[in-house]
């Protein structure tokens, strides 16, 4: 396995955004930096790379892990390069969430936190992702799939499989 590192201009970021905070305060920058090195090494926070951001952040690694184990936009295990993020809370759940969710677990044959066997998708059902006037919602990558309806789910994943979807 390679060593794990940022690339130099990563690096770059991550001083100009601990440099946001006061002098000894670098566990301020923790979040974004998490988000850094999900997106930069590997889509996923393994154990050597939260050591990695400890010792950049110069933190102990258990104040990295329990920011990381904490959030639900850090992933603690490999997935898929499209990660389905259902909002599974009341307004939702009361516009049809939990039939959305049932429709990609059998399409996709997945159980939540699992990742499809072709290794594109992973489902994640996701507490309030704060659009709840458009229910049922995903969240994917950067972007919300709002009004869903199975037609609607089956459209995106085609467009997924097609690599026709963007996700930042």
């Amino acid at each position: 396995m390679s060593e794990i590192v940022f690339k130099p201009e990563t690096l770059e970021k991550v001083q100009t955004i601990i440099k946001r905070y006061p002098e000894g305060k670098s566990k301020s920058a923790l979040i974004p930096v998490l988000h850094l090195a999900q997106t930069e090494l590997g889509g996923w926070l393994s154990v050597p790379v939260m050591d990695y951001v400890a010792e950049v952040l110069n933190l102990l690694p258990i104040e990295v892990y329990e920011v990381a184990t904490f959030y639900s936009m850090f992933n603690m295990k490999p997935v898929g390069k499209y990660v389905l993020e259902v909002c599974r809370t009341g307004p939702c759940m009361l516009n049809g969430s939990e039939k959305i969710l049932d429709h990609i677990r059998t399409t996709l044959n997945i159980k939540d936190g699992e990742t499809s066997a072709d290794g594109l998708f992973t489902l994640k059902p996701a507490e309030c992702l704060g659009a709840c006037g458009y229910a049922p919602m995903m969240q994917l990558g950067k972007f919300y799939h709002e009004h869903l309806t199975i037609e609607k789910v089956d459209e995106i994943l085609q467009l997924c499989r097609e690599g026709q979807l963007a996700l930042d």
